[in-house]
């Protein structure tokens, strides 16, 4: 309850006017209010026995509550007989300045004590042991909940407090009174739940004849005779059915919030309170707003009722309202019941399309700016997951399968990188949009015309809305006395700001008409039907996004199924074409390793055959290549550098180069491993000056000079070696005469 709400209260309730009048067992407490007489029936005049001496020299606590705002204002007699029942008190034996009255909570109600903060003063009261009784008018004033009701009797129990109603006194320490007190709050808690159930059943009803509406959505409005009908002014319903046409052009939610945020659209709300209470209200649109409207089915013609339903749980956290449920368990869905802004089949569409723009596991998710043009439609050939798009680094998207890492067992699928495969659908997509190349760009002029029209339409009545305010506000001024300058002064700062708001307006829109004109020019129309006809260039074209791009590709593609194995280059892909056709293809995928080639025991065995024909690691390369192997990254052709590392692995001997070697040279591979020393170290050692050595002039290969004895002392050297060695001995890296 608003706080000038009390004080209007509290200041009728201190011109009570009480009288008393003893009866032999009844008192009676009269008060008049607003002409009206009160009466409150409490105890009889004799003291009870339960009332003693302490209980006096303690506080007497009036509680006073009601359940709505509207019960504070209409039902008058019952607040009056709350704040009479000070008066018994003071005939009983309570001085007038130890009585107190706790009204903060008219307005509120008793089903729980969360926001009843007259409740909660009043148990902080008990609990400093200062009162003695606690007077209402009805225990259900009190508490209407078991868990309140008995907390109450429990601290009145504890400090010896009494209770008192219009039917007697309690004292919460005798078994009688204490039996009697609950039963009374077991009462008061079924009276709550049977209103409140006759309420709820009541809503039902009415709502199965499609009849409640506690608010519109934007776009309707109420009319005092209790339909519902289209908003109507025409821009506002304009603005809601750009919303709902643009998420079928643009396919996202975020996406019609962005257009309507980089046009400046806004969107009309009628003020449900204050003092312009009906008035539309132009708001800039939000994430919030522009999906209640997407989702909203009073936008389809149907009502319905139970979409958020209650949920206990939910109040108990402190939330208002529950969550969404799915469609078939909406508790009331009447069709075609409502002015409509787009069908019931247009509607179900879109919220199939907004659910697979989520990004869960077995949806697609929204287009995105990433340069992986598959995402969403790629799925795992093994396990039927999709494919997730990754980007380690930039512009490089690889497509992953992390169903091991969900269920936690061993990586059975793979992923692939996602050049070869999107090359490969981009390719197949291009060439099916071919032949509706030319019948694509006369609906792609008249589509530019027809967004161009309609944003120059929304700017036109933004124009025509505030010359009326304009005039409006004129028509004000010269109806107003001159000499009144109180009310002048305000109209003329408020036209003033009109003024200034058109003029705002037509410079916007004069901007707007130079960047977007209404009309197209021949230019114009010329270079989007040269682009539509070529669609590769529009394609490669620096204005299209990846986004655009996807958006292509779902339009015609449903999935696509990739067979990675780990043991092959080659993928298997499978692509479902929209309407049923599939069609089956390979491509080459680049690996990590030589083994995990397909053709890589065949490839060793050509080298090999190739270097028993006696042919050099050069020719090899260059055969190879024109052959058609390629290494694994597939990044180059094959380099000789390459062979000769294929080479070892077979244990081949390659040639260096027709290279003698003089006596007691080694080849630096073959000398460090004569040492077991690694190659890197053995070269730093040579560029030192630590032992002799000398580079072919062809290749830059080093050839090291060492006999018995450098060996022997090179053996020593790398026994010293070890890692934080900074200083060796002279005569182990000095090396003999050659």
């Amino acid at each position: 309850m608003s706080e000038s709400a009390l004080t209007a209260v509290r200041h009728r309730s201190a011109e009570l006017a009480p009288s008393e009048r003893r009866n032999d067992d009844v008192g009676v407490a009269t008060a008049q209010v607003a002409g009206t007489q009160c009466v409150a029936r409490v105890p009889g005049a004799a003291r009870s026995a339960k009332i003693q001496d302490r209980h006096l020299e303690r506080l007497a606590i009036v509680y006073v509550r009601q359940s709505s705002p509207q019960q504070v204002v209409e039902h008058r007699e019952s607040r009056a007989r709350q704040y009479a029942l000070a008066d018994p008190a003071v005939t009983l034996g309570w001085l007038r300045s130890r009585v107190l009255v706790i009204d903060e909570d008219q307005g509120q109600s008793g089903r729980s004590a969360e926001q009843r903060l007259g409740f909660q003063r009043l148990l902080a009261e008990l609990t400093m042991d200062p009162v003695g009784i606690v007077l209402g008018l009805e225990m259900s004033r009190l508490a209407r909940s078991s868990k309140d009701w008995h907390h109450l009797l429990e601290i009145c129990a504890l400090f010896g407090v009494l209770l008192g109603d219009q039917d007697g006194w309690y004292d919460p320490n005798d078994s009688n009174d204490r039996l009697l007190l609950g039963l009374k709050g077991t009462m008061s808690e079924v009276e709550l739940f049977t209103m409140r159930n006759r309420l709820e059943r009541g809503k039902l009803n009415k709502a199965q004849r499609g009849e409640l509406f506690l608010s519109v959505p934007v776009g309707y409005v109420k009319l005092p005779s209790g339909p519902i009908a289209l908003e109507p002014d025409e821009q506002a319903r304009g603005v809601v059915q750009l919303i709902l046409d643009k998420l079928v052009e643009i396919g996202s939610l975020y996406g019609v919030f962005r257009y309507l945020a980089q046009h400046r659209i806004r969107i009309g709300f009628r003020l449900r309170q204050g003092p312009r209470r009906g008035e539309l209200e132009w708001r800039r649109p939000t994430l919030l707003t522009v999906s209640a409207i997407l989702k909203h089915p009073i936008y389809a013609g149907a009502y319905v009722f139970g979409r958020r339903p209650r949920d206990p749980k939910q109040r108990a956290m402190g939330r208002k309202s529950g969550s969404w449920v799915a469609m078939d368990k909406w508790k009331v869905l009447i069709h075609g019941c409502l002015p409509a802004y787009i069908t019931w089949e247009p509607y179900l569409a879109n919220q199939q399309r907004l659910h697979q723009n989520r990004t869960r596991p077995t949806t697609a998710g929204c287009a995105r700016r990433g340069s992986a043009l598959l995402s969403g439609r790629l799925v795992c050939g093994t396990c039927g997951r999709r494919l997730r798009p990754t980007y380690a680094a930039r512009h490089t998207p690889h497509y992953s399968c992390v169903r091991h890492l969900l269920e936690g067992h061993e990586q059975t699928c793979y992923g692939l990188s996602a050049g070869p495969i999107d090359a490969l659908v981009i390719q197949q997509v291009l060439r099916a949009l071919e032949p509706a190349a030319l019948e694509l760009s006369l609906p792609a002029v008249a589509s530019v015309e027809q967004q161009r029209a309609r944003l120059n339409e929304h700017w036109k009545q933004n124009l025509e809305r505030v010359r009326y305010d304009v005039q409006r506000a004129e028509r004000q001024y010269q109806l107003v006395d001159p000499e009144n300058r109180l009310v002048a002064r305000t109209l003329e700062q408020r036209g003033e700001e009109t003024l200034r708001h058109q003029r705002q307006l037509e410079d916007d829109d004069d901007r707007f008409l130079r960047e977007q004109p209404a009309s197209l020019t021949d230019d114009e129309r010329t270079r989007i039907r040269t682009l539509a006809e070529d669609i590769p260039t529009l394609w490669k074209a620096p204005g299209t996004t990846h986004a655009d791009r996807k958006e292509v590709i779902r339009c015609l593609v449903e999935r696509v199924v990739a067979q990675v194995r780990p043991d092959s280059e080659y993928v298997d892909v499978t692509i479902a074409w929209q309407g049923g056709f599939t069609s089956q293809h390979e491509i080459v995928r680049p690996v990590r390793l030589y083994t995990q080639l397909r053709d890589y025991e065949r490839l060793l065995n050509r080298i090999a055959e190739l270097r028993r024909a006696g042919r050099t690691a050069v020719s090899i390369a260059a055969r190879l290549n024109d052959e058609g192997f390629m290494p694994p990254k597939r990044c180059g052709p094959f380099i000789p550098e390459t062979v000769r590392g294929l080479m070892a692995r077979r244990g081949l001997k390659h040639e260096r180069a027709g290279e003698r070697l003089a006596a007691d040279e080694w080849w630096l591979s073959d000398l460090a491993r004569r040492l077991k020393l690694s190659g890197p170290k053995l070269r730093d050692w040579a560029c030192r000056g630590w032992v002799h050595a000398r580079q072919t002039p062809a290749q830059k290969l080093w050839v090291l000079w060492a006999d018995e004895e450098e060996l022997r002392r090179l053996a020593a050297l790398k026994g010293r070696s070890t890692r934080g060695a900074n200083t060796y001995p002279e005569r182990l890296t000095s090396p003999k005469t050659r």
